[in-house]
């Protein structure tokens, strides 16, 4: 990774946090350059800027990971997986803390903390959170920022210092050095009262802070745009003068010598993103496909497997309906051994498992069943295993 920047962005929304963010993610890896984006976008503007990193934190997912991911690897940036977590316990408001994975044991551990959120973490109000315990028992290989949205920031802003600082000793103790203190500059009310709070525990506690932008836009003009998204996902209005104005103009995506500026007083919060980001190493393997490990008896693999419930399974629809006119029952033998080889060779005999049990579970449970898409939808394995319905061979289905 390429130093000749500071400073890297570890705070960024994009598109896919709906609720505050207008940043677009490239739909195509190619349109990462500033010469084939068809309109600037978070890669493009990044390339631009010639950052060295970036991190996307977007609201409780990872949606837009695979999109940035290849898009910043087209381009020379490292790209650094994260997410915005909302937190709370009791009934409390929740709080949010910013989390960076380390390496793919951290991506997995995100992962399964977002996969439980929203599992278990529907909230009344809306959206989803995680349990603190739950980030306390799964956040293994995980860095974290926390900020004045946090819960010790929440407490800081209240005056209530003492806790706030057993707030940040008690999850000190859970990420050890990945705690970090997020600092930002954007012209919000108790920003500057946070951040005073946080270089002072900074000092006594021996954590290191970094400076953000808590980004939402890419430019100073997109703000009313941004609001207006705001708005649609609160249901208020642009006017509203009750609505709450939680976001500043100065939420965008500033370079790496205006972040440099902004912070100059404090130059560790700016250098420290550089070597957090360096210790930010995700590899993810795409184009491989990883199914569920289907289970099979101890004498049987999932060839064998899928060979076994097919031919047991068309041999029951073949009692029941009749050979399809001009259709010998060789025919549908060589059909199925046809499919079933095609099946195997491709490496898919879990992936038609794994269907055919989720399709019999609705059934049996009266849930109704839709028609199948796809090719796999045409196939007499299909037929076999119970997933679709309809006989492909009287209507000349492909394969």
């Amino acid at each position: 990774m390429s130093t000749s920047s500071r400073f890297v962005h570890l705070h960024v929304h994009t598109e896919f946090s709906m609720v505050d963010s207008t940043i677009r993610v490239p739909a195509k890896p190619d349109q990462a350059d500033p010469k084939k984006a068809k309109q600037a976008n978070l890669l493009s503007r990044s390339v631009e800027m010639k950052a060295p990193a970036l991190a996307v934190t977007d609201l409780n997912n990872m949606f837009a990971l695979v999109k940035f991911y290849k898009a910043a690897e087209g381009v020379g940036i490292k790209p650094i997986a994260g997410a915005d977590l909302l937190i709370t316990e009791d009934g409390q408001d929740p709080w949010r803390m910013t989390l960076l994975c380390r390496d793919r044991e951290g991506y997995l551990s995100l992962s399964r903390l977002l996969t439980r959120a929203w599992m278990e973490g529907h909230r009344n109000e809306g959206g989803v959170a995680v349990h603190p315990q739950w980030l306390k028992d799964g956040c293994q290989n995980l860095f974290a920022l926390a900020g004045r949205h946090s819960l010790a920031g929440r407490l800081a802003s209240e005056g209530r210092h003492d806790l706030a600082e057993q707030q940040l000793a008690d999850w000190q103790r859970v990420f050890g050095d990945g705690l970090h203190l997020e600092l930002t500059r954007t012209g919000r009310d108790g920003e500057e009262s946070f951040n005073q709070f946080a270089l002072m525990a900074a000092g006594q506690r021996g954590l290191p802070v970094v400076a953000t932008n808590d980004v939402r836009f890419l430019s100073p003009d997109d703000f009313d745009a941004h609001e207006a998204r705001v708005c649609i996902s609160t249901g208020r209005v642009l006017d509203d003068p009750k609505r709450p104005r939680e976001y500043s103009r100065e939420q965008y995506l500033k370079t790496p010598e205006q972040m440099a500026e902004l912070f100059a007083d404090i130059p560790d919060a700016i250098d420290n993103t550089l070597a957090l980001a360096e210790r930010c190493n995700v590899e993810m393997r795409l184009g491989t496909y990883f199914l569920p490990n289907y289970p099979v008896p101890d004498d049987e693999t999932l060839d064998t497997w899928i060979q076994k419930q097919s031919r047991e399974g068309l041999e029951e629809r073949l009692q029941v309906h009749p050979l399809a006119a001009g259709m010998s029952r060789e025919d549908y033998d060589a059909r199925l051994e046809f499919e079933l080889n095609t099946i195997i060779k491709m490496g898919f005999p879990g992936y038609f498992l794994i269907v055919a049990d989720f399709i019999q579970w609705g059934k049996n449970q009266g849930i109704p069943i839709g028609p199948g898409r796809g090719s796999g939808a045409g196939s007499l394995v299909a037929w076999a295993l119970k997933i679709t319905d309809l006989d492909p061979l009287p209507y000349n289905l492909l394969f």
